[in-house]
């Protein structure tokens, strides 16, 4: 008997090497590149395990308030343990809750939840693995309550997870994480009130991959009420336009800003057109500030202040700002820093208020325990280097660093009670005021401490082999 016989050969076509299976997940697939009407969608959807909302009585573009009836959809998808997929179109809703285990997911610029007012737009509280994927969340500029600090708020959750949403028309804050875990990815937010994005007391966090933009008063913020171990990691977000609309001289206006948390890394950002800071860390121990693009700055475009311990400030591009980078407040504590590699041009001598201490046009300031090495610093309005303030000066070294077209290159202070400083091995060209000049407070009061034995008075200096022309 031959091996085909006592059963039927099955035969295909030329050119059908298809499956039905197969057939159904390219069909899926390429719904994710192509408009479709709602219900093809939805049976993309079933396919992936989602319900769908039409089964609550959801209509996308009603007229009328889908509030309860949404909040029905949600908890009923959350207790079987399916996500509920919303077409696109426009939900009018307000006052929401996620309970644990809540998986939204609509179509990215298309699915649309429209704040009604009268309360918050999201809310979420205590909850563990909760998604939301896809969906625009407009606030329209309306009023949020005063117990809400932000159009969307969530408090005490695990495992949170935000991915390719939008939010849009904040009166406050657009998105708000109170000691959360989790991840804000590919999002964009903007128009907000007050921050883009505000964190508190995170514990695990990562804010990567966003594009928050044209917000009154700050950009990304990663604030804790008490200092301590935060760790959130803040990379390749891309923050522009952000603006001081409530004044200051610094909490404000800020692209990424970070308020008494440790051990933050804020890496490979993008972050432009910000009133103040690019990037400002107060009081944050630990913190890593590494491969960021910083452009068009309004003061200090990278600032380590007040009392923190340990900085590492490295590799970054400065092209813009009152001064380039700050590591400064000796007097409060800040100390312990790495600044190098970085490329600081273009630093002007005016900023958003009136200038205090040492004033602006500085390209890199530092005061205490602190290497400066490998920076190139070009065309800062007065000083390339600055190092110390009045007594507040110790163990800071400037090595192989590159002073180029800076009226001075370095101004280091000679007041009384200052600390050792090593200056060595420097490229300065250009400085027409002076390579190296001794400071009393804001005065410069030495000659050229590069000539001959012009260091030797002060002994808490060192100063040699600088190439100067």
């Amino acid at each position: 008997m031959s091996e085909t016989s006592g059963r039927k050969r099955h035969t295909r076509r030329p050119g059908t090497g298809l499956s039905r299976r197969g057939m159904l997940l390219g069909g899926a697939a390429a719904v994710a590149g192509m408009t479709l009407p709602a219900r093809a969608a939805v049976r993309v959807a079933d396919l992936r395990g989602t319900i769908d909302a039409a089964e609550f009585g959801i209509r996308p573009g009603a007229a009328d308030d889908q509030s309860s009836l949404m909040q029905q959809a949600i908890d009923a998808a959350a207790r079987r343990g399916r996500a509920l997929f919303l077409p696109g179109g426009r939900y009018t809703v307000a006052n929401l809750r996620l309970p644990s285990g809540t998986k939204l997911v609509g179509l990215p610029g298309q699915t649309r939840f429209d704040y009604q007012g009268g309360g918050h737009l999201i809310y979420c509280e205590k909850a563990k693995s909760v998604g939301i994927e896809g969906i625009h969340f407009d606030g329209g500029n309306r009023s949020i309550g005063e117990y809400a600090p932000a159009l969307l708020h969530f408090a005490d959750c695990q495992d949170v997870a935000i991915e390719g949403c939008t939010v849009t028309g904040s009166t406050k804050t657009g998105l708000a994480l109170d000691r959360c875990s989790g991840r804000v990815a590919q999002s964009t937010i903007s128009g907000a009130r007050l921050a883009g994005l505000r964190s508190v007391e995170a514990t695990g966090l990562a804010i990567t991959g966003n594009h928050v933009h044209d917000c009154a008063n700050g950009g990304i913020l990663v604030h804790r009420w008490r200092e301590g171990d935060d760790g959130t990691l803040v990379s390749n977000n891309r923050v522009e336009r952000i603006f001081a609309r409530d004044g200051g001289t610094g909490q404000n206006g800020n692209g990424i800003n970070i308020f008494r948390a440790h051990n933050v890394i804020v890496r490979g950002n993008r972050v432009t057109d910000c009133a103040f800071s690019a990037i400002r860390s107060n009081g944050g121990s630990g913190i890593i500030i590494e491969g960021n693009s910083c452009l068009r700055s309004g003061e200090t475009a990278i600032y380590s202040e007040f009392a923190f311990q340990g900085a590492v400030i490295a590799g970054n591009l400065v092209d813009g700002g009152a001064i380039g980078i700050s590591i400064a407040n000796f007097l409060d504590g800040g100390r312990l820093a790495t600044c190098s590699g970085n490329v600081v041009r273009n630093i002007v001598d005016t900023g958003p208020y009136p200038a205090e201490v040492q004033g602006f046009g500085i390209g890199i300031a530092v005061e205490a325990d602190t290497a400066l090495t490998g920076n190139v610093v070009e065309n800062a309005a007065r000083i390339g280097l600055h190092m110390g303030w009045g007594p507040y000066l110790r163990d800071v070294t400037a090595t192989a660093n590159v002073l180029r077209d800076c009226p001075i290159g370095v101004a280091v202070t000679v007041v009384e009670g200052a600390g050792p400083a090593l200056i060595a091995n420097n490229m300065i060209s250009g400085a027409s005021q002076g390579a190296v000049l001794g400071h009393r407070w804001k005065e410069a009061t030495t000659d050229d401490l590069t000539h001959g034995d012009a260091a030797a008075r002060f002994p808490h200096l060192s100063v040699r082999g600088n190439f100067v022309r």
